[in-house]
């Protein structure tokens, strides 16, 4: 076994192409999204925000597929915990704060979608809906148009595992295993399908699944940043080679309850829950860094004082942020001749 300080274990994210700094930024990033969640919680709790679904404990993997794309021409269709995914592709914490308001200058859907529901022209963020996994289809669809128009990028997309046994799953890996489409599946197997535990859900693994649809499966720890990095940059390289799709199931914990209506301990310990929150990736990843000499205590005091500032600033912002004009409601319903898609 690799002793923490050694040679092997502190080159391992250089091994896969990534920089001390790249590095760093990825732990930023998983300590952004964290904090934005924890506040989001409070928040509800206070009566300030209506409704929060969290994605504590699945940053790792979220984080580690990011940076394994090209943030520059891929297209994403997250879902709705994927907090940390979106961070590290561009989106703001104030954007993040201005959807949980629910205000009139929120990115997503100008206040008018839950919490969760992304979106963003700019970055390539493909709208998603509250039915869940039809964002699989629609990554197949994207996945195609770059093969007939012969663009290297590729389309990215993540589900629970839950949902993965749903049509929309089955018919979208089919397709793009028969037409060989550029796309990334990725399960975010958090053990539960809201209070529905993994043994009653599913027999077997996800990621055989991909057998059945002729491409690549991939099994990984969930909670390791690397894995997941490499399993991701692994399955782009193969899309835009021309090798068609990948399935990889991320394994995982979801440490929260499903959302603020759920009342988790129902139907799992309070045990179990801190068993899990043992193996929690963003701390793994941080006591690697401190194993490569990369990482201190005073560097992690002086980021968790930029984040308390960056999450304070977006919560003022969003808080004091105008809701939407009540008309506002017919916007983007019925074209009209001045393209305001009011009625």
């Amino acid at each position: 076994m690799t002793q923490p300080g050694s040679v092997e274990q502190t080159s391992r994210h250089q091994e896969l192409g990534l920089t001390d700094d790249q590095a760093i930024d990825m732990y930023t990033k998983m300590k952004l999204a964290r904090a934005f969640d924890e506040r989001c919680l409070l928040l509800q709790r206070a009566g300030k925000i209506n409704f929060h679904v969290s994605g504590i404990g699945q940053e790792a993997a979220q984080v580690g597929a990011a940076f394994a794309l090209d943030r520059d021409q891929d297209y994403y269709l997250p879902y709705y915990r994927d907090y940390g995914f979106v961070l590290s592709v561009g989106m703001t914490m104030r954007e993040l704060m201005l959807s949980v308001f629910a205000k009139a200058e929120d990115p997503n859907s100008g206040g008018r979608q839950m919490p969760g529901h992304f979106g963003s022209k700019r970055l390539r963020i493909v709208t998603g809906s509250s039915p869940v996994t039809t964002q699989v289809p629609h990554a197949v669809g994207l996945a195609l148009a770059a093969k007939m128009k012969r663009k290297p990028f590729v389309s990215f997309v993540t589900f629970g595992e839950g949902s993965s046994n749903q049509g929309d799953f089955h018919e979208g890996a089919n397709f793009a295993g028969v037409h060989k489409l550029p796309v990334i599946l990725m399960c975010e197997n958090n053990q539960y399908a809201i209070s529905t535990p993994l043994h009653k859900q599913i027999s077997g693994r996800i990621s055989d699944r991909a057998a059945g649809y002729g491409f690549p499966g991939v099994r990984v720890d969930g909670n390791d940043l690397l894995a997941v990095y490499e399993a991701v940059k692994q399955a782009r390289e193969r899309a835009v080679a021309g090798e068609g799709p990948t399935l990889i199931e991320a394994m995982m914990y979801r440490i929260s309850p499903h959302s603020t209506s759920d009342n988790d301990l129902m139907y799992r310990t309070k045990e179990e829950v801190d068993e899990h929150r043992g193996k929690d990736g963003i701390a793994q990843f941080r006591q690697y860094m401190i194993d490569c000499g990369i990482w201190s205590e005073e560097q992690e005091q002086a980021l968790l004082g930029r984040i308390r500032e960056i999450v304070d600033d977006a919560t003022a912002y969003g808080d004091a942020a105008p809701f939407p004009a009540p008309e506002d409601i017919l916007l983007h319903v019925y074209g009209d001749q001045d393209g305001e898609g009011r009625a």
